[in-house]
C-alpha cells in the first residue's frame, strides 16, 4: 500500500512541480481565447471552469482508466511506474501542449495543428486518420453500452433498440450546442467516476486487501505468457489513458473552444491527466488487491476471456457494496457513451475545419454529420473483435505523431523542445516496436522487434531533424 501512496502523491507533485514548468516553457499570453474571440453559442462557448475540468476529464477518460489499468495490471506493480511517469513526463506533456497550440490557433482540430508544423502531407493523413479513428471509437461505444444493458437489465428490450436509443443520444450531442447537453450531464458523470475512485480507495485502506509493493525484486513481467506479452512495448500501449493517450488530443480542442483565458491550461489539460493518472492507479491497484495478488487478477482474467468490464463489475459491486451497483452502471455504461458522443463530435468539428464550413446552423451540422452516423450505424453490422484490436497501437502512433508536432512547435520557438522530444523518442520506440512485434502487427520475435524498433526510431529521428532543417531553410529565404 506504500507503492500507492507514494504513486498518487508523485502524480500530486507532478501537476504542481512539473506542470509549473511545462507551463513556463509553453508560455502564457494575455490574448483572448477563441471561446471569447469566436464565440457561436454552439462550439466557442465560454464555460464555468470547473465544468470545463470535469468535461474534458471525462473527454479524456471514459473507460481508459478503467479497463486498460485493469489490464495493465496483470503485468504486475510495473504498472504504477508507467501511470506515474507516462503521466506526468508524457500524458499530461501531450495533452497540455496540444491543447494550448489549440486554443492559440483558433481551437483547430489536431490534424490541422499536425498540417501547421509537420507539412500539409501530415496535415491530409492526419485528417482521414483522425476521422476513421474517431468513427471507430463512436461505433465500438454504441454497440458496446447498448450490450452491456441488455444483459444488466431485466427483462430488456433488445440490443437494437439500445442502439437505437444511444444513437439518437449521440445525433443530439454532436449537434446541439455543447451547453444544452454535454455541459449538463458530462459533470454528473465525472464526479460519479471520481467517487468510484475515491470509494475504491477508501475500501482498499478499510478492507483485508494488500496491494503489491514496488520495489525491485517486483519489477518484472508478472503477465500468465511473459513470452507472448514481452512488457515492453505490449505494457505501454494496454496502459493508454492512464499515461498517454493520441485519442486526448482529438478531444482537447472541444474544450480550447471554451476555455476562458490560458491560465486555466494547466488545470484543464495537464491537471485532467493527472487526475486520470490517479484513477488509473487506483483501478490497477484494486485490481492486484481483489483477486489476491497479480496471479490471482490473471487467473481470473484468464478464465473470463480477458473481459476487462467483467472485471471492473466485480470488483465495484463487491469492494463498494450496494452503491457498487450504480457506480458500476454510471462508470461500465456512461463512460463509454459519454466517449462515443465526443468522439462524433470531434469527427464533425475536424470535418468542419477541412471543408470551412461554418456550424451556426442546426442544417450544417446535421449535413456534416449525418453521414457519420450513417457509416456508424452500417458499421455496427460488423464484428469489430478484430479492428478493436488495431485502436491500441493507432491510438499510441496518434499520440507519437503529436509529440513530434509538440517538438517543432518548440523548436520553431527557441524553446525548450527536450520535454516532448523524449517521449516524442520513446513512444516511437514503443509504437514501432509493438508493430512489429504483436500479433495484430507482422509478429516478429521480440528480439527482431527490438532491432527493427531501434533503426525505425533513429529513422523518424533523423526525418525529424532534417525536416526541421528544411523549413528552417525556406524561412530564411522568404
Amino acid at each position: 500500500m506504500v507503492s500507492l501512496i507514494i504513486s498518487i502523491l508523485a502524480l500530486i507533485a507532478g501537476y504542481f512541480l512539473y506542470g509549473r514548468f511545462v507551463e513556463r516553457v509553453f508560455g502564457l499570453k494575455d490574448n483572448k481565447t477563441p471561446a471569447h474571440r469566436l464565440r457561436d453559442n454552439v462550439d466557442y462557448l465560454p464555460l464555468p471552469t470547473w465544468k470545463v475540468f470535469l468535461i474534458q476529464f471525462l473527454n479524456i477518460a471514459g473507460l481508459g482508466p478503467i479497463f486498460g489499468a485493469i489490464s495493465g495490471a496483470m503485468f504486475g506493480p510495473s504498472a504504477f511506474l508507467w501511470i506515474v511517469l507516462g503521466s506526468i513526463f508524457a500524458g499530461a506533456v501531450h495533452d497540455y501542449m496540444s491543447g494550448m497550440l489549440s486554443v492559440r490557433h483558433d481551437g483547430l482540430s489536431i490534424s490541422e495543428i499536425v498540417g501547421i508544423y509537420l507539412g500539409s502531407g501530415a496535415k491530409y493523413l492526419m485528417r482521414i486518420f483522425t476521422v476513421i479513428l474517431l468513427i471507430f471509437v463512436g461505433t465500438v461505444f454504441l454497440v458496446g453500452p447498448a450490450k452491456i444493458l441488455n444483459g444488466m437489465v431485466p427483462d430488456s428490450i433488445g440490443v437494437w433498440l439500445w442502439v437505437g436509443f444511444i444513437l439518437v443520444y449521440y445525433i443530439l450531442s454532436t449537434v446541439l450546442p455543447i451547453d444544452k447537453l454535454i455541459s449538463k450531464f458530462y459533470p454528473i458523470f465525472g464526479i460519479a467516476m471520481l467517487f468510484m475512485a475515491v470509494g475504491l480507495l477508501i475500501a482498499l485502506f478499510l478492507g483485508d486487501y494488500e496491494v503489491p509493493e514496488l520495489v525491485v525484486s517486483n519489477l518484472y513481467n508478472m503477465s500468465s505468457d511473459p513470452e507472448t506479452t514481452p512488457l515492453f512495448p505490449i505494457l505501454f500501449v494496454t496502459i493508454a489513458c492512464g499515461a498517454i493517450s493520441g485519442f486526448h488530443a482529438t478531444q482537447s480542442p472541444l474544450m480550447a473552444r471554451c476555455i476562458k483565458n490560458e491560465r486555466l491550461g494547466k488545470k484543464v489539460f495537464f491537471g485532467t491527466m493527472i487526475t486520470e493518472g490517479v484513477v488509473a492507479l487506483i483501478w490497477a491497484a484494486a485490481a492486484m488487491a481483489f483477486f489476491g495478488d497479480v496471479d490471482g487478477l490473471n487467473s481470473s482474467m484468464r478464465a473470463n476471456n480477458n473481459n476487462a468490464a467483467w472485471a471492473a463489475n466485480e470488483i465495484s459491486l463487491n469492494m463498494l457494496g450496494g452503491i457498487g451497483g450504480i457506480l458500476a452502471l454510471l462508470g461500465i455504461v456512461a463512460a463509454p457513451i459519454t466517449s462515443g458522443d465526443t468522439a462524433f463530435r470531434s469527427a464533425r468539428l475536424i470535418l468542419s475545419d477541412v471543408f470551412k464550413f461554418n456550424q451556426g446552423k442546426v442544417k450544417n451540422r446535421l449535413l456534416i454529420s449525418g453521414p457519420l452516423f450513417v457509416i456508424a450505424f452500417l458499421l455496427t453490422q460488423i464484428d469489430f473483435g478484430i479492428i478493436w484490436r488495431y485502436f491500441a497501437w493507432s491510438n499510441q502512433a496518434l499520440a507519437t505523431v503529436v509529440l513530434w508536432t509538440v517538438t517543432t512547435y518548440l523548436v520553431y520557438e527557441n524553446k525548450l523542445f527536450l520535454i516532448s522530444f523524449l517521449p516524442a523518442l520513446f513512444m516511437t520506440m514503443v509504437t514501432t516496436t509493438y508493430i512489429l512485434v504483436a500479433p495484430e502487427g507482422l509478429g516478429l520475435p521480440i528480439n527482431w522487434g527490438y532491432c527493427g524498433g531501434t533503426i525505425a526510431t533513429a529513422m523518424v529521428s533523423v526525418a525529424f531533424w532534417h525536416h526541421i532543417i528544411q523549413r528552417k531553410k525556406m524561412t530564411l529565404k522568404l
